[in-house]
């Protein structure tokens, strides 16, 4: 396995409506071990439906903006410098509606979530703006159950 070094705006870029992301490792660049994505989400995001993950940690680092995040019943706005780990089985989503970009880091253990990135920017293809159950039916097969 080789080192990976990637500068900003680097990676495998996928637009998705409102939100990108550069896919900088995944499975095949860390044995399967872990995921992270940058994203860039854009003001007035829905965020995916309220879900939760069998197998996956959810790990979320805000480096700009702030960010809604719903754990549990639990809603809070979270900004740059904030770390949230979701583990297996506990409820949450995330969404921006706030005015300004939120950029952050994603972060996921085991590796796969580079698929549902891939996935979803291919039916978000043109420009497509996602709804919040498209984007729930894509993720449904990524380790993603909508509740």
């Amino acid at each position: 396995m080789d080192a990976i070094v990637l500068g900003p705006g680097d990676g495998e870029r996928h637009a998705m409506g409102d939100a990108w992301v550069d896919i900088k490792a995944g499975g095949q660049q860390t044995a399967g071990s872990f995921y992270c994505g940058e994203v860039v989400i854009q003001p007035r995001f829905p965020g995916p439906p309220p879900h939760v993950h069998d197998r996956l940690h959810d790990m979320f680092y805000v480096l700009e903006g702030s960010l809604t995040m719903r754990l549990g019943d639990e809603e809070r706005a979270v900004g740059a410098g904030t770390f949230v780990c979701v583990p297996p089985g506990v409820v949450h989503t995330f969404s921006n509606p706030g005015a300004a970009p939120v950029r952050l880091l994603n972060f996921n253990t085991p590796a796969g979530w580079e698929g549902y990135m891939r996935d979803l920017a291919a039916a978000a293809a043109g420009g497509r703006q996602l709804t919040t159950q498209e984007i729930g039916e894509i993720a449904a097969r990524n380790d993603f159950r909508p509740v």
